[in-house]
C-alpha cells in the first residue's frame, strides 16, 4: 500500500436511495454530489465519481484512500458501494475504509455522547452510542427502541437520526424527551470520508481485501430474551 497519510479521500454512500459521492481534502469536504437513485446505483455511480473528480480538480490516481458506507442499509446498495470502492482501491493499491452508517451519522453531532438511531423497520432501530471522537462506546445493535433505551445509562445524550425520521416521537414521555436532538442528512458520503480520514490518522489497517458490509447483529440480551 502506498502512503495515504495525506491526499484526497473519495467516499461513496449507496446504502439507500438517497446516496452521494464525496471528495475530502485538506481537512474538509471539497465536493459532495447528492444522488437520488430509487432504481439503484449500478448504472450511474461511475459517472458520478467521474463528475466529482472533475469538480474537485483531481484525478483518480491522486486519490489517497477510498471509502464506502458499509451499512446497515439496502443489501444491494451496500454491496454496490463496497464493491466499487474495494475494486478501485485494489487496482490502484490504495487503502480502503468500510465505514458504519451509524458512525457516519454520529459525526453530525456536537455532544460528548451521541445516541445514534436508524430505522430498521418492523418497530426496531439500529442503535449505538458514539463519543465525540467517533469511537463506539456501546456495541452497534438492532432491537426494539424501548428495550434499547432501557439499557442506556444515566448520562446526558444527544440523539441523532436521519432527516425525516419518525423516531423522535417515541421519546415522548421518557426521560430522554428533553435531551438534544439532531437530524443528519440522508446522504452520508461526506461523513464517511471524515471517518476514513480519522482512521488514516490513527494508523488503523484499511485493507480493501478485508473490508466488509456492516449488517449489525442483535444484542446478546435480546437473543436470550427471544430464546425464552
Amino acid at each position: 500500500m502506498s502512503d495515504a497519510s495525506s491526499g484526497p479521500i473519495l467516499a461513496l454512500d449507496t446504502t439507500s436511495e438517497f446516496g452521494s459521492v464525496a471528495i475530502r481534502a485538506g481537512g474538509r469536504t471539497v465536493v459532495e454530489r447528492l444522488i437520488h437513485a430509487p432504481d439503484g446505483f449500478g448504472h450511474l455511480l461511475f459517472g458520478e465519481i467521474e463528475a466529482a473528480l472533475l469538480e474537485a480538480g483531481t484525478g483518480l490516481k491522486e486519490i489517497a484512500c477510498f471509502a464506502a458506507a458499509a451499512g446497515p442499509g439496502s443489501f444491494t446498495g451496500v454491496r454496490v458501494g463496497l464493491t466499487t470502492a474495494k475494486g478501485l482501491a485494489e487496482v490502484l493499491a490504495k487503502p480502503m475504509a468500510a465505514i458504519s452508517n451509524l458512525r457516519a451519522v454520529a459525526s453530525y453531532g456536537s455532544a460528548e455522547l451521541r445516541a445514534v438511531l436508524l430505522d430498521a423497520r418492523r418497530g426496531e432501530v439500529y442503535a449505538a452510542v458514539y463519543t465525540s471522537k467517533l469511537e463506539c462506546q456501546s456495541e452497534e445493535t438492532v432491537m426494539k427502541l424501548t428495550a434499547w433505551l432501557e439499557g442506556l445509562g444515566g448520562e446526558s445524550y444527544e440523539f441523532i437520526a436521519s432527516k425525516g425520521s419518525l423516531i423522535r416521537a417515541s421519546l415522548t414521555g421518557t426521560r430522554f424527551e428533553a435531551m438534544a436532538w439532531t437530524e443528519a442528512p440522508r446522504a452520508l458520503a461526506g461523513a464517511v470520508a471524515l471517518c476514513a480520514e480519522l482512521d488514516l490518522e490513527a494508523g488503523r489497517p484499511l485493507d480493501p481485501l478485508t473490508a466488509d458490509a456492516n449488517y449489525v447483529r442483535r444484542s446478546d440480551a435480546e437473543l436470550l430474551w427471544r430464546d425464552r
